[in-house]
């Protein structure tokens, strides 16, 4: 294994100098390896000459575009730490960040500029350099580079970083109290990348999509240093909403996604086999179903009839592979859904599609990748294996603890929650809850402070509720179970913009709030479908008895939601105590 990420670039731009490294998903902006390389040199040089050095830490507020990977990739030959803040972060939010990685630099974009400013407000003398317009107090990127000094030793640079020196800060989505920043070390990331090939298979010279916040460790993982390491083409979309318009331009090798897409993919292609017509529409319908019987068999464990498995054959080669090549998913190498729980109804759709999509498990304390569930051995249900060279295992009370080379130093100056986290023998101590099979395949339950204990002493998950609900329908934005201490399941739903949006365009309704759509007829039944769905897949006690439709959206980043969406309980249950307290009443 090599001393640093910054070897494994240095071998790729030498390697594939004429191919192309990075771009924007528009066309408007493309660096080859070699450009890569000369770009991160002239970078680094002049963050040297701005003052930055070996362990300092760079602040970086920017949307997936490829001055990202630059400046990220620049700091990390220098020896120095990069960390990147949630796009929908408040100023407050931003401050605490701040202060607590003490940045020498902050590089952002126009867009950010305000509220980066704000934030910085008596933190101290800190650069601030702005990519896209020329504003007072700050530079631009093509000044910082201007900086560099001819002489500065950029070989000598790099080659001085080490396994154990940090290469980031991730800071955690603060469900409860502030976020933490988790310190991850190159060999951390080196060694996940080394072993990674042996579940998931041969990543190299592949492409990928960067689409989600780079703040977040996965987005990083795939798109900034498993590039590096393989030799990944990364397109860059700024705009979430072209992501399933550059999926099917792109054709991704490598592909993860949080459960809500897997969900919104399921249920477009639902739509569009249920909106088809004749004997088009018959065939669609037909193929899907041979998928699905193939799906079912794989899940099982059990082989399917010689009748079937001609059905299965002519299904793909006549629809389902025409399905995958419009969806941009007919060149994976490997499938991935991740950063919270997946309800298996979509796993197995997906399958059926011909698109095995394995769950991983994680958390940024762990490098982001723990265990995954191998396509050769699936278990749907479970989480699947830890990876080679990480060890899990089992509280007394269940408590999922995770030992090996992507454990996290610990929390960026703060002590004390390091010492809550990770044990003195180096066992991170996740707060997840799980089962183990005999044969190492993890189940997580639910957040250990999260399980629901109803008022008859029944323990259940939130998240296993609301992934069947969410599954249901694509309809359906986010989720919240309620049942803690109280008699039965209920639930409070928000729609999704996007879906909603459509549907309105659609059914011409003329007044598109949230409010509006809440109410219309038809979002209500299907609503009442979808909770019918997935009562008819969870247990009696599970099933959702009263819900409510909110006339709001929730936003990533918001009251309710983290910016990696995941629920902000406690909030929640402040917020809409009332609608709580109603959806309980005879």
């Amino acid at each position: 294994m090599s001393r640093s990420l910054c070897a494994h670039f240095q071998r790729r731009v030498a390697e594939l100098g004429p191919e192309v490294a990075i771009r924007r998903a528009d066309g408007t902006v493309e660096y080859t390896w070699a450009e890569y390389g000369v770009r991160v040199r002239k970078i680094a040089a002049g963050l040297a000459s701005a003052g930055v050095r070996r362990g300092d830490t760079v602040g970086l507020m920017l949307t997936n575009r490829p001055e990202f990977h630059l400046v990220d990739a620049a700091v990390m030959h220098l020896g120095a730490v990069a960390f990147s803040v949630y796009n929908t972060n408040t100023p407050a939010q931003i401050a605490y960040l701040f202060t607590n990685a003490e940045p020498a630099i902050v590089i952002t974009e126009s867009q950010f500029l305000p509220r980066v400013q704000e934030a910085l407000i008596g933190i101290g003398d800190t650069q601030l350099v702005c990519i896209d317009i020329v504003a007072d107090g700050t530079i631009t990127l093509d000044e910082l580079v201007n900086l560099g000094a001819s002489d500065f030793d950029f070989v000598a640079a790099w080659q001085a970083v080490e396994a154990d020196d940090v290469l980031t800060l991730i800071y955690t989505s603060g469900t409860t109290g502030n976020p933490k920043g988790v310190e991850l070390t190159h060999g951390n990331l080196l060694y996940q990348l080394e072993v990674i090939t042996e579940v998931i298979g041969d990543l190299s010279r592949g492409r990928v999509i960067s689409y989600l916040p780079d703040a977040h460790l996965i987005n990083r993982w795939i798109c900034q240093y498993a590039p590096m390491y393989f030799g990944i083409t990364v397109t860059d979309v700024d705009n979430p909403k072209t992501l399933i318009e550059v999926l099917g331009r792109v054709r991704p090798t490598f592909f993860v996604a949080v459960p809500m897409l897997w969900y919104k993919i399921k249920g477009s292609v639902e739509a569009g086999v249920a909106g088809e017509t004749g004997v088009k529409g018959a065939l669609a319908r037909w193929a899907l179903e041979a998928g699905k019987k193939k799906a079912a068999a794989t899940v099982e464990g059990t082989q399917l009839s010689r009748v079937d498995q001609v059905a299965a054959t002519l299904a793909d080669a006549l629809v389902l592979s025409k399905l995958r090549a419009k969806l941009g998913m007919d060149d994976l190498v490997s499938a991935v859904s991740g950063a919270a729980p997946i309800d298996v109804a979509a796993l197995e759709f997906m399958l059926a599609l011909g698109v095995p999509v394995m769950e991983a498990w994680g958390m940024s304390e762990t490098s982001a990748v723990t265990t995954v569930n191998p396509i050769s051995r699936p278990e749907y249900g479970t989480v699947g294996r830890a990876i080679p060279g990480t060890e899990v295992r089992l509280a007394a009370d269940g408590e999922v603890l995770v030992r090996g080379g992507g454990v996290m130093v610990g929390y960026r100056n703060d002590a004390v929650r390091t010492a809550q986290t990770l044990d003195e023998q180096g066992w991170i101590h996740t707060g997840d809850i799980g089962t183990l099979d005999p044969r190492g395949y993890l189940t997580i339950i639910d957040r250990k402070k999260e399980m629901i204990i109803n008022s008859g002493g029944k323990n259940m998950s939130p998240s296993n509720i609301e992934g069947a609900l969410k599954a249901a329908s694509a309809l359906i934005g986010a989720v919240a179970a309620i049942g803690d201490n109280r008699p039965h399941i209920a639930a409070l739903i928000t729609l999704d913009p996007e879906a909603a949006a459509v549907f309105a365009q659609q059914a011409g309704v003329l007044d598109p709030t949230p409010a509006s759509l809440a109410a219309h007829p038809a979002i209500q039944a299907a609503m009442t479908d979808a909770v019918a769905a997935a009562n008819k897949r969870l247990s009696r006690v599970e099933h959702i008895r009263s819900w409510e439709l909110l006339p709001e959206y929730w936003i990533p980043g918001g009251v309710e939601l983290t910016p990696t969406m995941k629920l902000k309980r406690v909030p929640i249950a402040k917020k809409y105590a009332d609608h709580i307290d109603a959806l309980y009443e005879p």
